[in-house]
């Protein structure tokens, strides 16, 4: 099943749970607020990441919401850091982070990923 890790107030979230909604895909969502990533979800996510844009330095800066009011907290830590700060605080995560098992996610508003899922 495909998961929705995000926040209620996002309007992307909003978004794509209408979409997956629109075409009777069963989803679950997840509020980051109240439940976060658990590490082997979160670490997936990085990998399925990390294959799509080339590097995890890549990865980890496409993950990163840099309009979150916190983002100054992690823009200059490299990247082994920026991975564990990303995981500690989950806000800072483009959102909605979709989930569809071990080997295929995406950040953010992303259709033409979630088209290939069907």
């Amino acid at each position: 099943m495909i998961q929705i890790f995000g926040t209620n107030k996002n309007f992307d979230c909003k978004k794509a749970q209408m979409w997956f909604k629109e075409r009777r895909i069963p989803f679950q969502f997840i509020d980051l607020k109240e439940k976060e990533m658990s590490a082997g979800e979160f670490e997936s996510v990085l990998q399925v990441m990390i294959r799509q844009t080339g590097s995890r330095e890549a990865a980890l800066e496409q993950m990163t919401d840099k309009k979150n009011k916190d983002y100054s907290s992690i823009a200059w830590l490299d990247e082994s850091e920026k991975a564990s700060k990303l995981f500690e605080n989950q806000q800072l995560l483009v959102q909605p982070v979709c989930r569809n098992g071990k080997d295929k996610a995406s950040v953010g508003l992303n259709t033409k990923v979630w088209e290939t899922w069907k």
